[in-house]
């Protein structure tokens, strides 16, 4: 159990972020608020999707991340030859000892970056399912527990069609958030051709975080203080998207979870020991819009799922802001935070 003296301050957490952060942004031109989101993702004990045209940087952005913490890293090619057992493991006979060894397979890793995910078949993309919620891996009856932190890096190309398997819905709902790196502004696409024209800058890319500094960060992150009248900002958003006339399949529990664990990191990243309204309306797009299913008629208006949660966004009342002093809260009713002095995370 983590202690008072075990916990990173706000002061340590901005510190660290902000060296994760420069690093990559030195990789990912002109890209601050994608790097953000990467890092909220991995501070909320989530998965990240990288969902995007090619070229644009999606495995640099991957690698990047990987790269700036000093940690175990593997990277997944998946093609449609790949099997479960080349990602999760598999026990071979031992002629000399008698008995069966457990060899790991590639999700042994605190970061894992799987290329291309919608390339494998259904049978091997299952096998991310428990590691990726559960963070073990089960195999001929005997369960492994996976190395903390423990972040998966998804990237796919959504109009590359042939030769794909598109993600079904509970691989989807696996991932915290999706992003689309998009094309970058005329003048970091110069300032790419400096950097990158050369040596690639992921060569020189070194480590300026270490993984216990994560642990004690995704530690300090749990801390953060969600008032009830966020929690139920978030419910409210998440139940009307199961009653929108425009999709088919809303957001699960699943999503309220993790829009609530990525708010709470996104306050943190903020200098803040309390989450706001704020922070989940800025979320919520990246971290409900994958897992909708818009009707089909939605489709043939061209009704994306982006839109509707845009649309559920401003429809949805905002909690009041606060009548009370201190160090924040929402009122409906009892001031939404306790009246004492802001402590260490």
């Amino acid at each position: 159990m983590t202690t008072y003296d075990d916990r990173a301050s706000l002061t340590d957490l901005t510190a660290v972020v902000e060296r994760v952060r420069g690093s990559v942004e030195g990789v990912i031109e002109g890209k601050p608020e994608v790097v953000r989101l990467s890092l909220t993702v991995l501070l909320a004990e989530g998965h990240l999707l990288i969902e995007d045209v090619p070229g644009v940087g999606k495995t640099m952005l991957a690698k990047a991340l990987a790269r700036s913490i000093d940690c175990s890293v593997r990277r997944i090619q998946f093609t449609p030859d790949l099997l479960p057992s080349d990602i999760t493991g598999v026990s071979i006979w031992d002629q000399q000892r008698q008995d069966f060894e457990f060899k790991p397979g590639a999700i042994f890793a605190q970061v894992v970056i799987g290329d291309e995910i919608n390339r494998a078949s259904p049978k091997t993309q299952s096998a991310l399912l428990e590691s990726m919620e559960e963070r073990q891996v089960t195999i001929d009856g005997k369960t492994y527990e996976l190395p903390s932190p423990f972040l998966v890096v998804a990237t796919q190309n959504p109009v590359e069609m042939e030769g794909t398997y598109p993600l079904p819905e509970a691989q989807r709902d696996r991932f915290m958030a999706r992003v689309s790196v998009g094309y970058p502004s005329a003048e970091a696409e110069l300032r790419m051709l400096d950097v990158h024209g050369g040596v690639s800058p992921l060569e020189d890319l070194q480590p300026v975080a270490h993984a216990h500094e994560i642990v004690k960060l995704i530690e300090a992150v749990r801390g953060v203080h969600v008032s009830d009248a966020v929690r139920r900002y978030a419910v409210d958003l998440v139940g009307a998207t199961r009653n929108h006339p425009d999709l088919r399949l809303g957001a699960s529990p699943r999503a309220t979870l993790h829009l609530l664990r990525a708010a709470k990191a996104s306050a943190a990243l903020s200098g803040r020991e309390y989450a706001l309204p704020d922070d989940v309306q800025a979320l919520a797009v990246a971290v409900l819009a994958h897992r909708l299913l818009p009707t089909a008629q939605a489709q043939l208006n061209r009704r994306t799922s982006e839109q509707v949660v845009q649309e559920i966004l401003q429809r949805t009342p905002v909690p009041a802001a606060p009548q009370q002093s201190g160090f924040g809260g929402f009122d409906r009713g009892t001031p939404a935070y306790p009246q004492q002095p802001p402590r260490r995370l």
